[in-house]
């Protein structure tokens, strides 16, 4: 077959087969015109080459599994050579993910600091003692968290009428959910946040959108000003901790809005919002936001993955659903 063929068949372009060719991926016979004549075999090769770039695999490291190929195995990675050359791809795709968790802890870091400025400083953190692991860090958000499913739980809120609630707030105060005042009110409820010293529950990770609370916390921090802008008259967490577990998060992340206590989810209650249990912990909210406006729930965010974006995704629909005269 000619070179035009080849490249039909294989999915890639003429360009990309004669530099296979060049760097002695193929070799083609001549026709006596001078024209390169492929066979079934090169076609094999050209689609093992383009399937391992597909894989982050160059085409200069492909050499291994063509010549496989050309030892007449069905498969291009049946060959020991093969296996070293996707241990290797692996060990630079590990040192890479390495590089990358380093500089996003700097970011991190840096991105603390910086929300810091014009707070109230805060206590500094002791250091572990020699030999003791460090606490973790629960305003990162660790890969591989499972992403929670639409069970539909959360259909029927749009509309309710907020229940006539008195709430205590982590500094001090009480809230009436009644009495919430005009423009629109964001709560977004959570099951729990960690701090450190303190264990989250066994297996806490593998629960599909319980992972996140203070990333999520540390979002809606770092767009508060933003989402005032966009119409949130108010914004609240809520979550059935006590009032002062919740002023020590506060305190920590110098969050600029309150937490909501409510320990016996009267509001999961009263709006049939989906909960869940976790060890030690029979019934927590679910991670669930609500935007109220003039005393009912006018949009619901349910369910929420990822957690640490999620004040981008209620500050981009606030700016998408203006209210009117704005």
């Amino acid at each position: 077959m000619r070179i035009g063929e080849l490249a039909r068949r294989a999915g890639v372009s003429v360009k990309a087969v004669r530099y296979y060719e060049e760097i002695g991926l193929l070799a083609p016979e001549r026709d006596t015109n001078g024209y390169r004549d492929f066979d079934g075999a090169d076609l094999r090769a050209v689609q093992e080459i383009r399937a391992l770039a597909e894989l982050g695999i160059a085409p200069s490291r492909a050499a291994p599994f063509v010549e496989c190929l050309s030892d007449g195995h069905e498969h291009g990675d049946e060959c020991v050579s093969s296996l070293a050359a996707y241990r290797d791809a692996i060990a630079e795709l590990d040192r890479a993910i390495a590089e990358l968790s380093a500089r996003r802890s700097e970011l991190a870091l840096r991105l603390d600091r910086a929300a810091g400025r014009g707070f109230a400083a805060e206590a500094p953190v002791a250091e572990p003692t020699a030999g003791e692991p460090p606490a973790p860090d629960y305003t990162v958000l660790p890969p591989g968290l499972p992403q929670p499913e639409d069970d539909g739980a959360a259909r029927h809120v749009p509309g309710l009428p907020l229940p006539d609630l008195t709430l205590g707030r982590s500094d001090g105060g009480r809230l009436s959910l009644a009495g919430l005042g005009t423009g629109r009110t964001i709560i977004y409820a959570y099951p729990l946040s960690g701090r450190p010293g303190t264990d989250l529950p066994d297996g806490w990770d593998a629960i599909p959108g319980a992972r996140g609370c203070s990333t999520e916390a540390c979002d809606f921090r770092d767009h508060f000003t933003e989402l005032q802008e966009a119409g949130a008259a108010r914004v609240f967490g809520l979550s059935s901790q006590d009032p002062d577990y919740q002023a020590e998060l506060c305190e920590r992340l110098r969050l600029p809005f309150p937490m909501l206590s409510d320990p016996e989810l009267r509001l999961a209650d009263a709006l049939r919002l989906p909960t869940f249990a976790a060890p030690g912990h029979p019934r927590l909210f679910a991670r669930i936001t609500l935007v109220v406006r003039d005393g009912r729930v006018e949009h619901v965010f349910y369910p929420i993955f990822p957690p640490n974006t999620h004040a981008q995704q209620v500050l981009a629909w606030l700016r998408d659903h203006p209210e009117e005269g704005e």
